[in-house]
């Protein structure tokens, strides 16, 4: 009787042990995921961008890469105790780029007393791509400013190399980042494009685009005029 239990019981924990999925395969579809749920949000912020008619559509159509923070809180980050993510995309000759991952932390939000929490949109020109596929980079006073609203007097114009927008109330404004830090985040853009992909070659069109960032790219696209560089 002994033997039989001893070897049925062998029996039950090799079959559960078969079943067991490898860690790697539930790490990737966790990340997976992951990455779904952060582009579809950010493809959402980017076509209520386009519908607040806050954001100069000159500086949408200039922009040579758009960053998107899909989710930012109040409480933690203005004290630099939290970060937010974002996903970002430049133009190629080929449209907009694959989407890298990064994110952003410390400095001052600037929000408004009142928002609890608000979407953020970066617009960059060509030096603030620069900055940007340098891999990290502190948002100082010349390197950010809270960008013009279509409402705004006088000309539109590039103020810094990142000009930065928060939603409030309904509609985007422009928000201070200064202070604020950059940064690549390589770990999910390697789990995404492969250990050997540089985000520099993720937005310079190098690495195709995947199927859960579609949405994201035709969101930027119908934002945007149809210009590459």
């Amino acid at each position: 009787m002994v033997k039989v239990v001893t070897t049925a019981a062998f029996f039950a924990l090799f079959t559960c042990a078969a079943w067991v999925p490898p860690a790697n395969a539930a790490q990737s579809k966790t990340d997976s995921g992951v990455n779904k749920t952060q582009l579809n949000k950010a493809a959402e912020t980017v076509q209520q961008m386009t519908s607040s008619k806050k954001i100069p559509q000159q500086l949408l159509d200039e922009a040579k890469c758009i960053g998107v923070i899909p989710k930012m809180t109040k409480g933690g980050f203005i004290a630099g105790g939290e970060h937010g993510a974002g996903v970002v995309s430049c133009r190629t000759t080929q449209g907009w780029s694959a989407p890298a991952f990064f994110r952003i932390s410390g400095g001052s939000v600037g929000l408004q007393a009142g928002l609890e929490k608000s979407e953020m949109v970066l617009l960059m020109n060509e030096k603030g791509e620069q900055y940007l596929t340098s891999g990290n980079f502190q948002l100082g006073a010349e390197a950010v400013a809270a960008g013009p609203t279509s409402g705004a007097s006088g000309t539109i114009g590039w103020k810094a190399p990142v000009m930065s927008y928060a939603k409030s109330k309904g509609a985007y404004a422009g928000v201070n980042l200064a202070g604020s830090t950059i940064t690549i985040d390589n770990d999910t853009n390697h789990k995404l494009y492969g250990s050997d992909a540089t985000a520099q070659q993720v937005l310079n069109g190098s690495e195709s685009t995947p199927s859960q960032a579609q949405p994201f790219i035709s969101a930027l696209q119908t934002a945007t005029s149809a210009q590459t560089r």
